[in-house]
């Protein structure tokens, strides 16, 4: 894959409570790409960050209305993949990218 393409794929990790308990059993979550599928989420981690992906679990996340200043507003729609590692392998998410 392109290099380009591969840092298109992955937006940000998402940093939350949940995300960080399910880091003890491997799993690491990402915002990514809404037309990406699974095996170019796959091959842009294991290309990324040099580790072994067992699997990958996709969510599409729809935006909330939400009221701003008293006016209707929308957020925006977003897609999130929880990618499970092998088991000895790491991500340092608060670290840099090779």
């Amino acid at each position: 894959m392109n290099s380009k393409v591969i840092y298109d794929i992955i937006r940000t990790p998402v940093i939350t409570e949940k995300s960080t308990m399910m880091s003890d059993q491997n799993k690491i979550t990402f915002k990514v790409s809404v037309d990406a599928d699974k095996t170019a989420i796959k091959k842009s981690v294991e290309e990324i960050f040099d580790v072994k992906v067992t699997g990958v679990n996709t969510i599409n996340q729809q935006g909330k209305i939400k009221r701003f200043r008293g006016k209707l507003g929308k957020r925006a729609a977003y897609k999130k993949a929880i990618v499970t590692l092998a088991e000895g392998k790491t991500i340092d998410i608060l670290g840099g990218v090779k």
